[in-house]
């Protein structure tokens, strides 16, 4: 989430704005952006990410304004069909915010049975009537905080419209089943003498009707019922069969053609990244797999098929994400990252310019910290930045930048305690540094010794050059791309951190001349608070402690490790035998040591379950309390707490977390209840005693550790998908090491850009990677053939009015006629 630019005045005398912005499935918001006050332009800078646990048919982004007294308004919004999200797929774009009415905010889809029967009357004339029922619907979407929906029936024609028909009113639900059926005359006999608007002569006129079924939410409020979504079927095509059924997606009222300017609400500045894979059993990328996880015994590993998708990648980036996810699920990452630092390190003529480039090994090493040392991260530097957040001491020291009542020697010592505090933290973090990322450390730290015998500090640099450049100090500048924040700080704190994020990097670096790193003067004098030989020496002993072979992790397991936290409402749990089970809201923490909640945070604990006593973590139906997005954590003797996020991402979150967290108890069930134990008995499967063995089997949880909680198919199909993506540079990297082996004059300029140590070897790799590629695109190609034969148009998952459907079956006709 970018900017915003050239949001309309406020019409006050102040004209600023307090904006925000929003990310919405359809219309459930599952992030928020920080408020930016008093501005019409206002940068946001703020990443999210999530897995997409629904389907859904637009991404939509909403611009707020808040108000102090009263609901935020909506200046405007942005919504991008699922279908269209890949033509704007990691690229900066400009989106024209568009005007938001109650009557384009639809989601949700209608279940619908509609008859046309020929009656005969006494007098033995043929009138029609028509039979339209109501099945259920679904997703539909929830309006200030409830839905309670209802459904209106109406036939409509060029000479007349039927009154409107209405289902019972449905209570706190966005699923509701009516299952009622409203009947229609179509046409009447010619004898029917009563004069009406309802007689119809001609029977061709019912080609010109339609029935409309319109979704409402039956509002207590004053401004009457929301809409929610509407559907209009001709009634021509039930003349070739009497009868049809069918889902539809509901869609937006018409405006009646009111004119708006595109332009006058002002544009949003996105890059949005979306991947869609469809992933197949374990054994079917076997071929590929085997060949990938061989690449740390390549002989060279330049010739490796890791090493090979990283040359053919656009983005180093794009490779090092699978094949580090890859790599880690199978235990293989350090040997892989050693033999690819090692060929690197053999490259470098310089021991100063050791892994500053934007190569494969950095990529990789940066992504491994990422993963590996997230909650080592949260030990370390979390509380510390928490407080910089929150206290706003002031710590400019550029004296341009100072504002008024500021004093400079002030802030000079204000900045110094934080650098110290936040130096003294890291480098007393030794024994907490995840295992994998040591082992790593030492890798990097004999090869580049080795490389470069007369340097004594190479040893050094090579692994600061990661743990201080690419791991903490980017953590203290953008806390909240680390989760140590939940928004991008404001520019105050953001100025602050930059510039505790500047001298820790210099600390870190161990360069001969640290003034001379600065091109500002006032951070060269500052710098010399910390020209002591004590700073190089903790420096020093941090480096070598996690980088010395065979140190493990003993003492970081005795601090609780704060894994998530936040607002939620849960249930009363029964635990007094008397008093209401109501709902409350309460704030939840997760450690790997227990999940507590307390009223709010920092309050003392109403509630601890250790994590042992966690025996399962599974969502409940929403028929149990009529709630979306709950779950339920079950605990022995059959105790159940009933919690309810905020949302759909939230939920999935919460689940896979407290899943990890409690995957290796001893006492974890195998089966539990998807509902509740209301009015004496179990929803789901109706028995009566309390106490029942479940009735449905657990779901599969994810693994408790890193290695495992990684999905190896998924990322061996993202690589698939890469290598087809690229399989173009696959084939003229084939050239290339056909050229080099019977060729030994000057390169060829198009060839110039890989990395080919042995020709012979790539080419093996390169012939097995294009097998393996050529087989999955069969197996992808066969899959979708028949799921083309099989699905149907108007089926639940694919209702009428899908266009990502209707754009695979212009996609999977145009190849049949292909083929053909």
């Amino acid at each position: 989430l970018g900017e915003a630019k050239n949001l309309p005045t406020y019409p006050g005398p102040n004209k600023m704005r307090d904006c925000y912005c929003t990310v919405n499935l359809d219309q459930e918001e599952v992030f928020r952006t920080k408020i930016v006050e008093k501005s019409l332009c206002p940068f946001y800078g703020e990443d999210f990410y999530c897995e997409i646990p629904r389907t859904f048919r637009h991404l939509s982004f909403y611009i707020f304004d808040r108000d102090v007294f009263r609901r935020d308004s909506i200046i405007g919004k942005v919504a991008i069909q699922k279908e269209d999200l890949q033509k704007y797929h990691n690229r900066d774009t400009w989106f024209q915010l568009q005007h938001v009415d109650a009557d384009s905010e639809v989601q949700g889809k209608v279940h619908l049975e509609l008859r046309l029967s020929e009656v005969i009357t006494d007098t033995g004339v043929v009138c029609h009537k028509l039979a339209t029922r109501v099945l259920e619907c679904q997703g539909l979407p929830i309006v200030n905080g409830q839905c309670d929906p209802y459904a209106t029936v109406t036939l409509a024609g060029p000479s007349r419209q039927s009154e409107a028909k209405k289902t019972k009113v449905k209570k706190k639900t966005n699923n509701p089943h009516f299952d009622e059926v409203f009947y229609f005359e179509v046409t009447r006999p010619s004898s029917y003498n009563k004069k009406s608007h309802f007689d119809i002569e001609d029977v061709d006129e019912v080609d010109k009707m339609e029935i409309r079924v319109d979704l409402w939410n039956a509002s207590n409020l004053k401004f009457g019922d929301e809409f929610l979504g509407e559907l209009r079927l001709p009634l021509k095509f039930l003349r070739q069969s009497s009868s049809y059924e069918a889902w539809y997606f509901l869609q937006p009222r018409d405006n009646g053609n009111k004119s708006l300017k595109p332009d006058d609400l002002g544009s949003l500045r996105l890059n949005v990244v979306y991947t869609e894979d469809h992933v197949f059993s374990s054994d079917y990328y076997s071929p590929l797999r085997d060949v990938l996880l061989k690449s740390a015994d390549v002989e060279p590993v330049s010739a490796s098929a890791a090493h090979i998708l990283g040359e053919v990648c656009r983005e180093k980036q794009e490779a090092a994400i699978p094949l580090v996810r890859l790599f880690l699920h199978y235990g293989r990452i350090v040997p892989f990252i050693s033999a690819i630092a090692n060929a690197e390190v053999k490259r470098t003529q310089d021991p100063n310019t050791i892994f500053r480039g934007n190569s494969l090994t950095s990529k990789c090493i940066d992504e491994t910290m990422k993963l590996a040392g997230m909650h080592y991260l949260q030990v370390t530097l979390k509380p510390i930045i928490d407080e910089i957040c929150q206290v706003h001491k002031p710590c400019e020291i550029d004296p341009v930048k100072l504002k008024d009542g500021e004093n400079l020697e002030n802030n000079r010592e204000n900045l110094r305690q934080y650098v110290d505090r936040i130096f003294t933290v890291i480098t007393k973090s030794g024994v907490s540094c995840p295992t994998v990322m040591c082992d790593i450390f030492f890798s990097l730290r004999e090869s580049a010794a080795k490389r470069f015998q007369g340097d004594l500090d190479v040893r050094y640099t090579a692994v600061s050059s990661f743990i201080f450049l690419r791991f903490f100090a980017p953590a203290i500048l953008s806390p909240n791309l680390f989760q140590l924040t939940p928004h991008h700080p404001d520019p105050q704190t953001s100025r602050t951190l930059t510039l505790i994020s500047k001298t820790i990097q210099t600390l870190g670096s161990l360069s001969k001349s640290k003034s001379a790193n600065f091109k500002e003067s006032y951070m060269a004098s500052f710098y010399d608070y910390f020209n002591e030989q004590k700073y190089a020496d903790a420096v020093k002993n941090f480096l070598d402690l996690i980088s010395s072979s065979g140190r493990r992790d003993h003492k970081s397991i005795e601090q609780p490790i704060l894994l998530k936290e936040g607002f939620m409402i849960k249930r009363a749990q029964g635990r007094k035998r008397f008093g209401m089970k109501n709902f409350k809201k309460r704030w939840f923490r997760l450690t790997n040591h227990e999940f507590t909640y307390q009223k709010s945070k920092g309050d003392h604990p109403l509630c601890s379950i250790p994590i042992e006593n966690i025996l399962a973590v599974e969502r409940l139906e929403e028929e149990s309390f009529k709630m979306k997005n709950m779950f339920q954590v079950i605990q022995p003797e059959r105790r159940v707490l009933y919690i309810q996020a905020n949302n759909c991402v939230e939920a999935k979150d919460w689940i896979d977390i407290l899943t990890k967290v409690s995957q290796c108890n001893k006492k974890r069930l195998t089966v539990y209840h998807p509902s509740a134990y209301l009015n004496g008995h179990w929803l789901c499967c109706k028995a009566t005693a309390d106490n029942t063995p479940g009735c449905t089997p657990c779901t599969g949880g994810l693994p408790a550790n890193i290695q495992l909680d990684i999905d190896g198919d998924r990322e061996t199909e993202r690589i698939y998908s890469l290598f087809n993506l690229y399989m173009p540079k696959l084939e003229k990297m084939q050239e290339a090491c056909g050229s080099k082996s019977v060729y030994d004059g000057p390169e060829e300029e198009e060839y110039s850009t890989f990395i080919i140590d042995d020709p012979k070897e790539t080419y093996k790799t390169l012939k097995l990677i294009i097998e393996g590629v050529g087989t999955l695109e069969q197996e992808h190609a066969q899959y979708k053939r028949d799921k083309f034969k099989k699905t149907k148009y108007g089926s639940q998952e694919h209702p009428i009015g899908d266009k990502s459907f209707q754009t695979y079956i212009r996609q999977q006709s145009e190849i049949s006629a292909h083929s053909i």
